[in-house]
């Protein structure tokens, strides 16, 4: 009995054993199925889609407040809209009578261009051309 009870431990023992032999290897596996990368590889898109983003309606606010929000890597310039052609040095002291794109628009050009007059004017009758 004593016998037969090892015999049939010894394919488990060897069986065990070659499993542990073959669990690590100083070969690498040189068919590429390794898991030493990401599971999937992102690639570029063959038609990208534009980023699109809208003007806010920025129309009757701070011309500095509008700047500060629409963010320093918006390419952006200030026009006076009264005719003069002022230049525009301090946005906080002008307010905003129009924008290119106007308002809910889509902004698919470069530079974004505010139309403004001093804070102490009127926006009526102001043009920027």
């Amino acid at each position: 009995m004593r016998v037969i009870t090892i015999l049939r431990a010894l394919p488990a023992i060897g069986l065990l054993a070659s499993v542990t032999a073959c669990g690590t290897s100083a070969v690498p596996d040189a068919s590429g199925s390794g898991t030493t990368g990401p599971a999937t590889v992102e690639r570029p898109s063959a038609n990208p889609q534009p980023v699109a983003a809208v003007m806010p309606d920025v129309i009757g606010g701070n011309a500095g407040r509008a700047s500060e929000q629409m963010g320093a890597k918006l390419d952006m310039v200030f026009k006076d809209a009264s005719g003069q052609g002022r230049t525009v040095d301090d946005p906080a002291e002008w307010k905003i009578c129009g924008s290119q794109p106007g308002p809910n628009q889509q902004i698919t050009d470069f530079p974004v261009v505010f139309e403004v007059v001093q804070v102490s004017e009127s926006c009526q009758g102001a043009t920027s051309k």
